[in-house]
């Protein structure tokens, strides 16, 4: 079978921003007219890629859309109150109560209060009135979505009986995936699936709107999953788990030169060889998912398909782990059998050897490039640096994992490396508009796909940061504010993507 590229080769321009930090009423971005407005932006400013964090469903505690409570199931939290107005399922006055003032951070807890008294009032409004289209369309999702949604909503409403304790902790019953409700606990899961249809339905109208303005979605895949999560309760043979449930090793990174102690992540290691067995078929049911809304994929922690750092589940912290080999080519293949259009793009970032850039080009997959990585003592030979860009691959200033562009030179950059920033360029970064000369590098290079954080446009400093691994303190809050994406970037933007022929 031949292999294309992910994508064409034309030269394309985009955007990284989450759903979460789009501006909006209701304490959180969601996927309603705010999105849509963005779109148009995008649309306006010659952007052809929109791309996100995942979407499936986290813990507020920590927020982050790479522990996810469900391989499967979208962020409720993410449904538009003024879209479940438009259906006639809630009314303006509603929407008034609930409206929270415009901020530059998600309080995710208040968020999450909000946006849940709106989803029940529209759940309630829809059970005690006739909307025969809307259930018509919610019976053939439940139809369709039958092999994971069941399970999920039933591991919602089991959560909601147990207060939320772990699924370890339940009865031994409820432990089992064939758990049997009672009729209390039954309408929680009705309830449940509703609200995945919703978000469903309200995506694809998103997406839709998107294709007609020539944008792709571009989503994310994280490697693993929550302890915690549906799935695992679901399909506890797929990972390494003792008779109780619980963990015997659990996933991480090793120490760097970041961390002393590496990154002990907590959450489970798949049982690989039980996953060959099935022909992958858990992995193949969350890509489907995924590919319904995205029309790209990155893969995140890419260099878990080569081979992945396994920490003992008492040990403190990571330096004890070991290198384990990964699924490798075996589930690639099956990715690419299954979707030949091949739209994954690898996250090849981080402790990369041989055996990942390896995997990663046997599959003609694009890759990262980052150009803060750029600017070290190996500047010259850097892959990070744009003059060894290949065509095929995703160049970016940062990710959201890294600082914004603005805050990197202000804050983190030595004086060494901006030196060489300024050599490399041959002009001095200005003071007000810093981030001006990094996105145009981007944009100038070669690289088939330039990516700018939406803080980097706009020019923000560090406390815009999306994201600071296995650091204490806030994460994933940061907000765009009601007009912050003004005219006068949008037209800068779209003069560079007519330059640079994106």
């Amino acid at each position: 079978m031949a292999l294309q590229p992910s994508g064409n080769m034309a030269r394309k321009a985009g955007i990284l921003l989450h759903i979460t930090s789009l501006p909006g009423p209701f304490g959180i971005g969601d996927i309603g007219p705010a999105a849509r407005k963005f779109a148009d932006q995008l649309h306006n400013s010659g952007q052809q890629i929109w791309q996100v964090l995942p979407v499936n469903p986290v813990d507020i505690s920590n927020a982050s859309p790479y522990s996810a409570l469900s391989a499967m199931a979208g962020n409720i939290l993410l449904i538009s109150p003024e879209l479940l107005m438009e259906d006639g399922l809630l009314d303006k006055e509603m929407l008034i109560k609930f409206t929270l003032p415009s901020a530059d951070a998600v309080d995710f807890n208040v968020a999450a209060r909000y946006k849940m008294a709106i989803l029940e009032s529209a759940w309630l409004n829809y059970s005690n009135g006739a909307y025969p289209a809307i259930a018509a369309d919610f019976d053939a999702f439940c139809h369709r979505e039958a092999a994971w949604l069941k399970s999920y909503a039933t591991h919602k409403a089991l959560s909601v009986k147990y207060g939320g304790k772990p699924w370890q902790e339940w009865d031994a019953p409820d432990r089992k995936k064939d758990a049997r409700l009672s009729t209390e606990y039954a309408a929680i899961s009705l309830k449940e699936q509703w609200w995945q249809f919703i978000f469903d339905r309200q995506w694809q109208q998103l997406k839709t709107y998107c294709h007609q303005r020539n944008i792709q979605l571009f989503g994310d895949l994280p490697f693993y999953i929550s302890h915690a999560a549906a799935d695992v309760w679901s399909h506890r043979e797929l990972f390494l788990l003792d008779d109780k449930g619980n963990m015997t090793s659990v996933a991480g990174v090793p120490p760097d030169y970041f961390n002393e102690n590496g990154q002990r992540w907590n959450m489970p290691i798949y049982h690989w060889p039980q996953l060959k067995s099935t022909g992958y078929d858990w992995w193949m049911q969350r890509i489907k998912r995924n590919m319904h809304w995205f029309d790209l994929l990155r893969l995140d922690h890419f260099r878990a398909f080569a081979a992945f750092w396994q920490v003992p589940a008492t040990a403190p912290t990571a330096k004890t782990g070991e290198w384990q080999p990964g699924p490798g080519s075996d589930l690639l293949k099956a990715m690419i059998s299954a979707f030949p259009g091949n739209p994954f793009v690898a996250e090849d970032l981080g402790d990369i050897d041989q055996a990942v850039t390896d995997l990663r080009d046997q599959f003609r997959l694009p890759g990262m490039k980052v150009l803060q990585f750029a600017f070290g003592d190996d500047m010259p030979v850097s892959v990070h640096i744009p003059h060894h860009y290949p065509q095929n691959c995703y160049a970016y200033t940062g990710t959201h994992d890294n600082n914004t562009i603005a805050g990197w030179l202000e804050e983190e950059a030595s004086p060494a490396a901006s030196n060489r920033l300024k050599q490399y360029a041959g002009v001095t970064p200005g003071k007000k508009k810093k981030h001006l000369l990094p996105a145009r590098m981007i944009y100038a290079s070669v690289a088939a796909n330039a990516i700018l954080p939406m803080q980097d446009v706009l020019g923000l400093g560090a406390a815009a940061r999306m994201n600071k691994p296995a650091a204490e303190g806030q994460h994933w809050a940061w907000r765009m504010l009601p007009g912050q994406f003004d005219k006068k970037a949008i037209t800068r933007l779209k003069k560079w993507t007519q330059l640079y022929n994106r």
